[in-house]
């Protein structure tokens, strides 16, 4: 396995907030999601990002929300419907992540997550999804077994 240039990095992170944006709007205006991730790019002005990965994440995190809220509900203080859109967002894309993107370190994942919590949610917020996303990946690592090789749910 190769390791990440600073610049591939960066492009990850620019698609992750891009995806943050792409999947709040579906939960508000409640659109089809194959719509907004092929409008989505050409509606807004990003930095450099990594195309492919902000599909990935636009279009595999709605498909597999059933399994990341089984993966949220055990460590969470309140159903998923009750957290505020933008922190469910990033709890999806960090649950999605630590799940389903083996390249991506967990620590990575989590960082990435506090990241976008501070820049796009309450105040408060990076430390509760500090706190939630710290609690999977203890969980993911402690189930080794088939659980923890979760295949792709496509």
């Amino acid at each position: 396995m190769t390791s990440m240039t600073r610049s591939s990095r960066g492009r990850r992170t620019e698609a992750r907030r891009a995806a943050l944006q792409a999947l709040y709007q579906w939960q508000i205006a409640n659109q089809n999601i194959d719509t907004i991730a092929i409008a989505f790019p050409d509606q807004w002005q990003f930095p450099p990002l990594d195309g492919d990965y902000l599909r990935e994440l636009v279009r595999e995190i709605p498909r597999c929300i059933e399994q990341l809220d089984a993966r949220l509900t055990p460590v969470i203080d309140r159903p998923t419907s009750q957290i505020n859109p933008i922190e469910r967002a990033i709890l999806w894309i960090g649950v999605y992540e630590l799940t389903f993107r083996p390249d991506v370190p967990p620590r990575v994942a989590v960082n990435e997550a506090i990241e976008l919590a501070k820049a796009f949610g309450a105040t408060q917020s990076h430390k509760y999804i500090n706190g939630v996303l710290d609690k999977v990946a203890t969980d993911l690592k402690g189930k080794i077994g088939k659980e923890a090789q979760a295949t792709h749910p496509s």
